[in-house]
Order: C-alpha cells, then sequence, then structure tokens
C-alpha cells in the first residue's frame, strides 16, 4: 500500500487542484504508456477512488525507481501544502505561484476595494 502522502499527492493531482505537481507527474510518466494511462484514469477521479489508489501506487513504484523523482515529488508538495491556522477570530492568507493581477487579502471588509 503506498504511503500516505503519496495518495494525498494522487487525490491532487487527480483533481489537477495542483498544477506544479500534475506536470512533475506528466512529465516523468511520459515515456511509459501505463503509467501515463493510470494518470488519465485517475484525472476527474474521488479522492478515495480505485483510479487514485492506482496513481499512488504507480508514484510508488515511480519513486522507488528513482529517488531523485520522489525527492521532487515530495518538495513540489511542501511547497505547495503550507499549512495555516488562525486562532478564533483570526485569519490565515496564503498566496503562492504566480498571480496576474490583483491580489486582496483581508478578514473583514465595510465598504468597497478599488486598484
Amino acid at each position: 500500500m503506498p504511503e500516505p502522502v503519496l495518495v494525498s499527492i494522487a487525490a491532487a493531482v487527480a483533481g489537477r487542484t495542483v498544477a506544479g505537481l500534475y506536470q512533475l507527474i506528466k512529465a516523468k510518466f511520459a515515456d511509459d504508456p501505463d503509467a501515463s494511462a493510470v494518470l488519465e484514469a485517475a484525472e476527474g477521479a474521488a479522492a478515495d477512488s480505485q483510479e487514485v489508489g492506482e496513481l499512488a501506487a504507480a508514484l510508488e513504484e515511480k519513486q522507488s525507481v528513482d529517488p531523485a523523482f520522489g525527492e521532487r515529488l515530495h518538495e513540489e508538495w511542501d511547497r505547495v501544502t503550507v499549512e495555516q491556522s488562525a486562532g478564533s477570530g483570526g485569519v490565515a492568507n496564503q498566496v503562492s505561484g504566480q498571480v496576474g493581477g490583483n491580489v486582496v487579502q483581508a478578514r473583514d471588509i465595510h465598504g468597497g476595494i478599488s486598484f
């Protein structure tokens, strides 16, 4: 059974919620038609689906053969999954990746915002 973090990565990739991870995995699987088919089958699948489980298993196999890939995979996951918390009434905001345009990070806004 794949390690839990690989299942989380597979679920995020299946939902296309993390573009950098998807591209990293797609590039790694590019020369392996079976692995590419597993990636395609997982796209849009539920986090607890068989397809996501198979993707996690494929990731485990790839990282066991190529530890450098496993390291890059985990580094990218760590980069995109910053844990945030805020106390009662607090706010935790995060912007990552490339942002085109304006970003507003706020808690309570009374009135309009203009740039």
